[in-house]
């Protein structure tokens, strides 16, 4: 009988109080036997699955030595997230976090003898929307917007940086990571939805890759340890796509009831969305945008946990106690 001993890694998880974070501190901490640690901006004031270690704003002078001691595998999670400015500032802020605050981190992890380097960056390097085919690895980045430039700079800096190392660099670029409390866009399709005003998609015949938390945390677990994901890159997402109007659909049955659409033509959406400056809220509601994820689930025998239809109503059913109390934005 032959008995496999796993070595217990020290890993450390950065942005460990956002959105993806936290979640993946607390998959790691109870999901593995690893030591598991993470770092913060700030002294954390409510409870975390993990320790978190304070380190300032991630810029080019951050200094990690103290979250860095000793550890295998760096999770880079934390990044100055897309907002709806365009101006100087935002974009200076933007490169300070996501290009230069990242590459002074993996200057100090590859010094500190760290081994593996995961950066989870965005599908957006590769474009807003697809058309004929999806994206996937080997697509020509277009990123349209500057969060996305900085995230494709930085990958670019890191492929830099780490060759001819025995560092072993993994990207990830996810779609929309969607969930019950997740950030931004999927909530106020979420309110929208719980509140029972009909929505105008019954026309919309788009088709979208998103992942959901749960999938893209089991996917991050399995690039700590796989020996085949060194020097990769993936893009990875539910496995299934499917329409605005399904997805709308999907969280009302999961909130027990039924989706309310309408039919308005695209194009009308389309010019209402440009006439009142919320066009990157309509592409990304009606757009098409697929990725092909087939690269992750042969290269590392990967599939998605939960299916898109489970993973959707799960949210549904989680959101669904907050319903009444939550206003809808306009």
């Amino acid at each position: 009988m032959t008995i496999t001993i796993r070595k217990i890694m020290k890993i450390l998880v950065t942005g460990g109080t956002g959105y993806i974070g936290k979640s993946l501190l607390g998959k790691l901490t109870t999901g593995t036997n690893h030591d598991v640690s993470g770092t913060s901006r700030t002294p954390p004031t409510a409870p975390s699955p993990a320790p978190l270690i304070a380190v300032g704003d991630c810029c080019a002078t951050t200094d990690w030595s103290a979250a860095l001691q000793g550890v295998d595998v760096v999770i880079h999670v934390a990044a100055h997230l897309k907002t709806l400015s365009s101006s100087a500032h935002q974009r200076a802020q933007l490169w300070q976090t996501n290009v230069e605050g990242t590459l002074a981190l993996a200057r100090q992890a590859l010094a500190g003898g760290a081994k593996r380097f995961i950066f989870i960056s965005s599908i957006g390097v590769n474009g807003s929307r697809t058309t004929d085919a999806p994206f996937n690895e080997r697509s020509i980045p277009a990123p349209e917007d500057d969060y996305a430039r900085s995230k494709l700079e930085a990958e670019r800096g890191l492929m830099a940086l780490f060759e001819g190392t025995a560092m072993e660099l993994v990207i990830i670029r996810p779609p929309l990571v969607y969930a019950a409390h997740a950030p931004r866009n999927f909530p106020r399709l979420l309110k929208w939805v719980a509140s029972g005003f009909p929505l105008p998609f019954a026309l919309i015949n788009n088709k979208r890759s998103m992942i959901a938390l749960d999938n893209l945390l089991d996917f991050i677990t399995r690039c700590i340890e796989h020996p085949a994901a060194a020097n990769e890159l993936f893009l990875v997402s539910d496995g299934a796509d499917m329409s605005t109007a399904q997805i709308v659909c999907q969280l009302a049955a999961s909130m027990g009831d039924r989706a309310r659409l309408v039919p308005v033509p695209d194009w009308l959406m389309r010019w209402v969305a440009r006439l009142v400056g919320k066009y990157p809220m309509y592409s990304t509601l009606c757009a098409s945008l697929v990725v092909d994820s087939s690269k992750a689930q042969q290269l590392l025998n990967w599939t998605a946990p939960l299916t898109p239809s489970e993973a959707l109503r799960k949210s549904g059913r989680e959101y669904k106690p907050h319903r009444l109390s939550t206003p809808l934005r306009q």
